[in-house]
């Protein structure tokens, strides 16, 4: 689990306050403290060393944070890559066969590059085509029906993680969009 770097710099500046409040603490704890009139004062010495550990906590903190920050750009690239973006058309390819068996869906990731997948049923055999797709764009001839399920990916939202069933007016096609 990674923690957001907005988090991490809350919690090093909790951690600083808590080191200040405890070096008062120290200070007020060892003014109070019976000294003999010959005996050096070692607060010195004491703040010094709780302050030297404090400041190789606080470098190993920032290192943390920046090899967290690191990783979570890395994670954000590696998932703008992946497929989040899904458009789905469903439709009768024939006049003669129903059910909307046939249907094209494309499979896009962030920036609109990914695959479009038809499949042509018929009475007697189904034929499936895969088509590369670079920036919502194919350099093959798309139909209508994979035009419409990449422009369905590349309209909603990745983040919003949920199937929407749209019955365009003519009735021809059901077009499904999910991220």
């Amino acid at each position: 689990m990674s923690l957001p770097p907005e988090t991490l710099t809350v919690l090093v500046i909790a951690s600083l306050a808590l080191n200040v409040f405890a070096l008062l603490l120290l200070a007020l704890r060892g003014g109070r403290r019976g000294r003999e009139p010959g005996d050096p004062l070692r607060l010195d010495e004491a703040l010094r060393a709780v302050l030297d550990r404090q400041s190789d906590r606080i470098g190993r903190l920032e290192q943390a944070l920046r090899s967290l920050t690191g990783s979570h750009r890395r994670q954000e690239e590696l998932l703008r890559r992946t497929i989040r973006r899904v458009g789905l058309v469903r439709y009768d390819a024939f006049e003669d066969v129903g059910g909307r068996l046939s249907f094209s869906c494309a499979l896009l990731d962030d920036l609109g590059d990914g695959v479009v997948v038809t499949s042509i049923n018929g009475r007697q055999d189904t034929r499936v085509y895969a088509k590369p797709v670079l920036r919502g764009a194919s350099s093959y001839h798309l139909s209508a029906e994979e035009e419409e399920a990449i422009r369905n990916a590349m309209e909603a939202p990745p983040e919003e993680g949920r199937a929407r069933l749209e019955r365009p007016a003519g009735g021809r096609s059901e077009a499904v969009r999910a991220t």
